[in-house]
């Protein structure tokens, strides 16, 4: 029989304090960026940050992933091999990938992972990154579980699907709007996030057929529900976005794919296993609505059928979740019709009539009624929300997990001396010994040395059991702790060393092949020397530059995005059914100085927004 697939929960952190709780609240990898070039520039980090990250995770068999998936300019070049070696040196896993120019670079053999800034679609893009040594490969978000499934059959690697968090409307990798409207690429970590503005659409005679509304504002992932599909299809890695999120955020949703993922590994222990040791110990219940979210979206895991609900129109703001309505307003109160228990403190929200989402804090909770910290008036019947609950706040950001490895000891003694034996649940082991002058107890002694044994307080370790075969002679306490407080720090250090790491795998011989079948488009974004000198040697004829390098003004009619999201299909406008002739195209989204003109490839089921100038 084959054996179980080992199954990956990987977490965010945007430091190495937020890559320990995830680790404590149950991720077997964080990744994480480095102090260069990763795809959220705000969320870098140094050396001695995610050294700090790596020494905690490997205690548990966990990883720690580095995100160098920018595209990297040719005066760049250097220094990131340099940090790349770096990164080896104080023992991260893996490198996450964009830029073809790192298997090029003098690099340790470190593995390496193909960012979804790849832009990997179909399985003959999976076989060729695979063919040229990355060891895991994230798929465009946009694929069904069908889609899925056909690229986990065409490689032998493990695959990593993102699973919940924000969502970028065009295909990772092939979003040139921030770099053609601000300069500001989202191939450099720097996306501005045009996406999230307020958009009026036109169609062909000019007339506005939606006003103010964030038409390319998509809802967060969400596919806890999914879960299990996605594991039969193969999927080995699941990902949590959100890089700038805070611990709260972390911890929470950490927590709830956690429980969700053990529950059906526990049921299907057969097929699957966790990947990295130990238990984690809640002290609160997760629930996902209470974290960051602008409403959920299963987004393409399923066939979408027209007139669906993968945006959020009215703001691009998490409104949080809908507690009740205005019953009136009175004497500086809001007085509402809900069941939710509400605080001081809490943070609530309404849509005023323009449609805006206001918000304001609540000074003083008085049952249903409460006093706002600044002067409103709401009419009756005006939705409620809150997305500030001062009393979940309160929980989650207490310490809400422990992570432990279970162990089990042996304590004997010779003529001379006492020894501790301890073997952990991944079955390491060691023993640890010290001089003493041993006699007969005159009474017993092992309730009073076990206990002394069981107290692991201030470590990752709890004492399954205890085979005490030192009952009958009389050992100092203090003698006792010492050895056993040793022999935990020597367990700590022998899990350091036994870590298992996956290293670099060479190319293969197929690449070249493979490189001929895969139409290579600007989408691969050749930025500088290694990366186009990567392709050449494969035998590519044409190697377009990444946009990020063209000179001049970017020419009219360039496609800025390429999205599966379409405008059409949510607004029940699909061109495929008679709503579709409704909305006379061509259409045009304008947002101030912006300018954009949708292109909708029926065909592949396909938007692409284009620039106008």
């Amino acid at each position: 029989m084959d054996k179980p697939r080992p199954i990956e929960l990987l977490a965010p952190a945007r430091n190495a304090d937020i890559a320990i709780e995830a680790i404590k609240h149950g991720a077997d990898a964080v990744y994480i960026g480095p102090p260069s070039n990763g795809a959220r520039a705000a969320a870098s980090n140094r050396l001695e940050d995610i050294a700090r990250a790596v020494e905690y995770a490997h205690l548990f068999n966990a990883r720690v992933y580095a995100t160098v998936n920018t595209i990297i300019y040719n005066n760049e070049l250097k220094e990131v091999e340099k940090m790349i070696k770096n990164l080896y040196r104080i023992g991260v896993d893996a490198l996450i990938v964009q830029d073809m120019a790192v298997l090029k670079l003098d690099i340790p053999p470190i593995a390496l992972h193909a960012s979804t800034q790849c832009d990997t679609r179909t399985p003959e893009k999976a076989r060729f990154l695979e063919a040229a040594g990355f060891s895991q490969i994230v798929p465009a978000r946009e694929l069904t579980v069908e889609e899925t499934a056909a690229i986990c059959s065409a490689v032998d690697v493990p695959v990593e699907v993102f699973v919940h968090g924000a969502l970028c409307v065009s295909y990772s990798g092939a979003c040139y709007s921030s770099f053609a409207t601000t300069g500001r690429s989202a191939n450099r970590g720097e996306c501005a996030q045009i996406c999230r503005l307020p958009y009026t659409l036109y169609d062909s005679a000019g007339n506005p057929l939606l006003r103010d509304k964030h038409l390319l504002s998509l809802r967060d992932l969400n596919r806890i529900a999914d879960l299990d599909e996605l594991l039969a299809a193969g999927v080995s890695s699941f990902k949590i976005e959100g890089r700038l999120k805070d611990s709260a955020y972390v911890k929470n949703v950490v927590t709830a794919y956690r429980q969700a993922l053990d529950a059906i590994i526990e049921a299907h222990s057969d097929l699957y296993i966790r990947s990295s040791s130990g238990a984690s110990r809640y002290s609160f219940t997760p629930d996902l609505n209470k974290s960051f979210n602008r409403g959920y979206t299963s987004y393409f895991t399923h066939t979408p059928t027209p007139g669906g609900t993968m945006a959020s129109f009215a703001s691009p703001k998490w409104t949080g979740e809908k507690i009740g309505t205005v019953s009136k307003c009175a004497a500086g109160a809001v007085v509402l019709h809900t069941d939710r228990k509400l605080n001081n403190g809490d943070g609530l929200g309404y849509f005023n009539d323009e449609g805006k989402f206001c918000g304001f804090r609540v000074n003083r909770a008085e049952g249903t009624k409460v006093f706002p910290a600044s002067q409103i008036n709401l009419k009756p019947g005006t939705v409620i929300f809150r997305n500030n609950d001062k009393s979940w706040n309160d929980i989650i950001d207490r310490p809400t997990a422990t992570r432990s490895i279970n162990i089990n000891m042996t304590l004997r003694a010779t003529a001379s001396s006492i020894i501790i034996d301890i073997e952990d649940e991944d079955g390491n082991t060691l023993t640890v010994s010290a001089p003493a002058e041993l006699a007969p107890a005159d009474k017993p002694q092992e309730a009073r040395q076990n206990d002394i044994l069981s107290k692991t307080g201030g470590t990752i370790y709890t004492v399954g059991s205890i085979s005490n075969h030192a009952s009958h002679l009389f050992i100092p306490s203090s003698t006792l702790t010492s050895l056993r407080r040793n022999a935990l720090e020597k367990l700590d250090a022998l899990r350091r060393t036994n870590h298992k790491f996956t290293y670099r795998v060479e190319a293969k011989p197929e690449l070249s092949e493979l490189l001929s079948s895969k139409k290579l488009t600007f989408n691969d974004n050749v930025a500088n020397s290694l990366a186009r000198e990567f392709y050449s040697e494969l035998g590519a004829k044409s190697i377009p530059e990444a946009l990020e390098c063209t000179r001049g003004k970017i020419a009219n009619g360039t496609t800025l995005m390429t999205t599966r999201y379409c405008i059409r299909r949510e607004c029940g406008k699909c061109l495929r059914t008679p709503q579709g002739a409704q909305w006379k195209g061509p259409l045009t989204l304008k947002s101030g100085n912006y300018t954009f003109k949708l292109d909708f490839d029926c065909a592949n089921c396909r938007m692409h927004v284009d620039y106008l100038a």
